[in-house]
């Protein structure tokens, strides 16, 4: 699916009803936002809307999705593990 076509945030490769309504729910209505958002914020952002702090999976998730809006290429969102582990390891919480 060319990403010009896609409309709703359900319409991209790993995002289901429940992690699209959360990010509804803290502003982010198009793809165009998680396609120039920094998916490491957006996770945190989602933490703090929704009141806890979300399974880094959901981190996972967006760095899966980003990457299939720069390449096209659509992969699992447990293949983004590794990367998105790191980023939380840099961070000064953790």
């Amino acid at each position: 699916m060319p990403t010009a076509s896609l409309k709703k945030l359900e319409d991209l490769p790993n995002i289901g009803t429940s992690i699209a309504a959360d990010l509804r729910a803290m502003g982010i209505t198009q793809v165009a936002q998680i396609a120039q958002g920094d998916a490491l914020k957006i996770y945190f952002s989602l933490a703090t809307q929704m009141g806890k702090r979300h399974d880094p999976c959901v981190l996972y998730t967006l760095l899966a999705v980003q990457h299939f809006l720069r390449t096209d290429e659509t992969l699992a969102w447990w293949k983004f593990t590794e990367q998105g582990k790191a980023l939380l390891a840099k961070q000064p919480s953790n």
